[in-house]
């Protein structure tokens, strides 16, 4: 295993831990992935689902030959993350107009986020080094994720989140989890590059996605997809944009499979984000070479409320490896998918809602063809924003397509039996 820099390329040893190369680029681990045979692997994974209370009952963990094989198992801090379901749903397919579209369901994490699979591993990668102090920058669901782990770990956590624009929900479990949180003045980016300028000096470890291992982790949700699905993988993958690991780590995931012969063919990969926060869809859009960062991005989606993604680079190499398009939605058409995420029974976050808004978009301009099999990742959980839900079904003034009000009624036979026939 090795560093090796996006923007210039010079290598580095694995024992030389830094979060920027000296010209300032992204770090990228590489593995060496010849020693392994397929099969092999098929077979070890295969076996491993059968682990219980061991660092292999994970569904990150499951994978370690692939993600970091130089890890002692005793600098391992997990709580069995990974593992969480994948769906299909009728009632998605008629929203989405496909026949075929599965949910990944991250939601189910322990802490409620995809951002576990990344923590789990970064978390164990800082233990390894010796630290007891762990921090982050955060819109919400990278700040419980780590508070969570830290204290698994038996560390400390220090979280900086903007003061506003954020769900209190998030911080609130942040909070419940023992870490100090730091509320600014300021948006996310602030956030990054005061932790980038200053962690150092304060003995910190940054677990956020500037830090390889985080991406590392993230690899195993497109690994656990593709051998639940017996390695044959839908022909489209839809994840939502704010800081781009998610995008990110899903192209190095399908690089690895597709290298290793695991999977014999390519998905095409959809990054989706929000109208109000789109500077990587405008760039690609547009044909530039650069991000514009936009410095008052506003989303009701919190999670995505990101103007300046430090991974944007990565997650366009993800576009260009699978033939990849980028697509921006409304906030009206992320919290209408929300609702049909939730009537199904699933249940997510804004955020993760925005990539069913993302295929029907696609599927009314035929990008997406009907008879496509489509897979898209919900990162988030249905609680981790309580406010949205009040203002969706609660609010007086919302242009809620599937509003579902509560019922006030005298507790008496035909007074329910009329709201019964009124609700059918």
């Amino acid at each position: 295993m090795k560093f090796i820099c996006i923007d210039c390329g010079k290598e580095s040893s694995s024992s030389e831990f830094e979060y920027h190369c000296t010209c300032g680029g992204l770090l990228d681990i590489v593995h060496d992935f010849q020693r392994y045979d397929a099969d092999l692997l098929k077979h070890l994974f295969k076996e491993r689902l059968s682990e219980r209370m061991t660092p292999y009952a994970s569904g990150v963990w499951r994978y370690k030959e692939l993600i970091f094989p130089e890890l002692p198992d005793n600098c391992i801090v997990t709580k069995y993350e990974g593992n969480t379901g994948l769906y299909t749903s009728e009632l998605l397919q008629n929203y989405t107009g496909l026949k075929q579209v599965f949910v990944k369901a991250q939601s189910e994490n322990p802490s409620g986020s995809f951002k576990d699979n990344g923590m789990t591993v970064a978390v164990s990668h800082g233990k390894s080094l010796g630290y007891k102090k762990f921090t982050c920058t955060s819109t919400g669901n990278t700040s419980s994720s780590l508070a969570m782990y830290a204290s698994i770990a038996n560390a400390d956590s220090y979280v900086f989140v903007p003061d506003k624009d954020i769900s209190l929900n998030k911080v609130l479990q942040t909070v419940s989890y023992g870490a100090k949180v730091f509320s600014f003045v300021g948006t996310y980016d602030d956030g990054i590059q005061f932790l980038e300028k200053h962690s150092n000096d304060l003995g910190l470890y940054v677990c956020n996605s500037i830090n390889p291992f985080r991406i590392e982790g993230q690899k195993s949700i497109i690994y656990e997809i593709a051998q639940y699905l017996n390695w044959e993988l839908p022909e489209w993958i839809i994840v939502p944009g704010g800081a781009l690991s998610n995008a990110t780590a899903l192209g190095k995931g399908l690089h690895d499979l597709f290298t290793l012969g695991l999977i014999n063919k390519m998905p095409r990969v959809a990054i989706v984000q929000a109208e109000g926060a789109s500077p990587f869809h405008k760039m690609v859009s547009q044909e530039k070479r650069e991000l514009t960062p936009e410095p008052f991005p506003y989303t009701r989606a919190s999670a995505l409320n990101i103007g300046n993604p430090p991974s944007w680079k990565k997650a366009l190499h993800t576009l260009i490896q699978t033939r990849g398009i980028t697509i921006s939605v409304t906030d009206e058409e992320i919290l209408d998918a929300k609702a049909v995420i939730d009537r199904s029974g699933i249940g997510c976050e804004p955020a993760s809602a925005a990539t069913i808004a993302g295929i029907r978009n696609l599927v009314s301009k035929q990008v997406i063809d009907k008879e496509e099999s489509v897979l898209c990742i919900l990162t988030g959980n249905i609680l981790k924003d309580t406010d949205i839900l009040k203002y969706y079904h609660l609010g007086e003034h919302t242009c809620a397509s599937f509003k579902n009000t509560i019922q006030h009624s005298r507790l008496t036979l035909n007074s329910i039996r009329e709201n019964m026939i009124e609700k059918k």
